[in-house]
């Protein structure tokens, strides 16, 4: 009769004692199953030059810098562009007789062409 009220008692005491060891802390790694591309071009089929090119992420204030510095964009030439984040963004052209047009909040992972048009801009 001892031997099994200390073998119940040596038994609840390593119970006790098992739940005061702390499992050990595990990491988990999400990996994308495809990483984003962030390039993209811009393509003038337009019939008129587009002299400025902004993009900015949306969540930005304001444009930027012209990204076409001292070149303009021909009709029917592309620039090619890789940006710095993913997620969305926005364009902006200005054309030589200084009409504008805009397209905003382009995920640049899913579209990896912006078309200027003579009505505006589009995404592809």
């Amino acid at each position: 009769m001892m031997k099994r009220r200390q073998i119940g008692m040596l038994g609840a005491t390593a119970l006790a004692l098992g739940a005061c060891v702390q499992e050990p802390q595990r990491t988990v790694v999400v990996v994308p199953s495809q990483s984003c591309n962030t390039a993209f071009r811009v393509v003038n089929a337009s019939s008129r030059t587009v002299e400025r090119l902004y993009f900015s992420h949306s969540s930005m204030n304001g444009w930027g810098n012209d990204q076409l510095g001292n070149a303009v964009l021909q009709p029917g030439r592309q620039v090619t562009y890789r940006a710095a984040n993913t997620g969305n963004y926005d364009f902006r052209v200005i054309w030589n007789n200084g009409q504008a047009a805009e397209l905003r909040r382009i995920n640049v992972c899913a579209a990896n062409q912006i078309t200027v048009t003579n009505t505006g801009l589009r995404a592809n």
